[in-house]
């Protein structure tokens, strides 16, 4: 499923959800009347929470096999994290061992590690030589699924790694996962939700 973007208005006391690219003039569902141009209904655009991972920088980044859809709450798809470089290939580790991916992560959560085009000038080198660890080895993985790491422990251990490099402390994975990925795959899964509802129905009220 590929997410689109949705249209939120307020109309007969309702806040109305629908299809932004479905191209037909904007009513309401109760009322069958177009919402004014006031600011209290004007029609706002609300973008898909998920991103091309290989068009996003220097991210740490969520998806899952089954794209999208599998970053629903509802899903019992086991989520895949990674670290993009400067040109958007994908780092991650997994049974394989480490993998540099051009594709497969068109559908996932972004979570920027540094500001916008302001990638770290040795980033790429930098994480090239941490995937080079022994740790990463395919040989380790279950190793490392035993005490809860795997992918997750790869993407933060680099993330760490720079953050001691730049007389930072490090990050713990609970303040990571509940500060910076736990909010946006909530976002992720309750738009998707309304957005599957909206492709069957028209529209979606609150």
């Amino acid at each position: 499923m590929e997410l689109g973007d949705l249209l939120r208005f307020s109309h007969c006391g309702r806040t109305v959800f629908t299809d932004a690219d479905a191209g037909v003039l904007l009513r309401c569902p109760e009322c069958g009347r177009a919402p004014s141009l006031s600011l209290a209904e004007a029609p706002v655009r609300l973008r898909a929470p998920v991103v091309n991972g290989h068009r996003t920088g220097c991210c740490f980044l969520v998806t899952s096999r089954y794209g999208a859809v599998g970053l629903s709450e509802e899903s019992d798809c086991e989520l895949h994290v990674g670290i993009s470089d400067s040109e958007g290939a994908v780092w991650s580790y997994s049974e394989s061992g480490i993998r540099r991916q051009h594709h497969g992560w068109e559908q996932s959560i972004a979570v920027p590690l540094v500001a916008p085009g302001d990638c770290i000038p040795d980033w790429d080198m930098r994480l090239e030589h941490f995937a080079t660890l022994d740790e990463w080895t395919p040989e380790r993985f279950e190793e490392q699924r035993e005490f809860g790491s795997c992918c997750y422990g790869f993407a933060l251990g680099f993330i760490n790694q720079l953050m001691t490099s730049q007389g930072r402390r490090p990050i713990t994975k609970e303040h990571f996962t509940s500060d910076l990925v736990l909010p946006r795959v909530k976002a992720a899964s309750g738009y998707l939700a309304v957005f599957r509802y909206v492709s069957r129905h028209g529209y979606w009220t609150a």
